[in-house]
């Protein structure tokens, strides 16, 4: 079992920054990837940002140069960085922990409570 606490949501204006942590009740490199989603209205969840357990990240195109995922391997805690942000980036955004069973053959998802993020003048 593994707990996700997310922080750091807010308002911000168009081109502002804004982190987002999530605290995770187990160790980093016992997690497989971890990574960070986002759901706005009327849209399906959607991959923002992931990092592995080695380190390796990955980005969707829209956000690709502007956000940065980065961990604290100290603190239990993955982050995400968000620069010059858009009003499409608007969402709740969601911290995932994804658990690697049975000696690989499946996955097991565990998700944050949800930050909002609201990108307005």
């Amino acid at each position: 079992q593994v707990q996700l606490v997310e922080s750091g949501g807010g308002l911000v204006q168009p081109g502002g920054s804004m982190r987002l942590s999530c605290a995770a009740s187990i160790s980093i490199f016992s997690i497989s990837a971890m990574g960070w989603y986002r759901q706005a209205p009327g849209k399906q969840r959607e991959l923002v940002a992931t990092m592995s357990s080695a380190g390796l990240r990955n980005y969707a195109d829209s956000v690709k140069d502007r956000f940065t995922i980065y961990r604290d391997i100290a603190k239990k805690a993955v982050y995400l960085q968000m620069n010059s942000l858009k009003p499409e980036d608007a969402a709740v955004y969601y911290c995932n922990a994804r658990l690697m069973k049975n000696g690989g053959s499946r996955f097991d998802d565990y998700w944050g409570q949800g930050t909002q993020v609201t990108v307005s003048s």
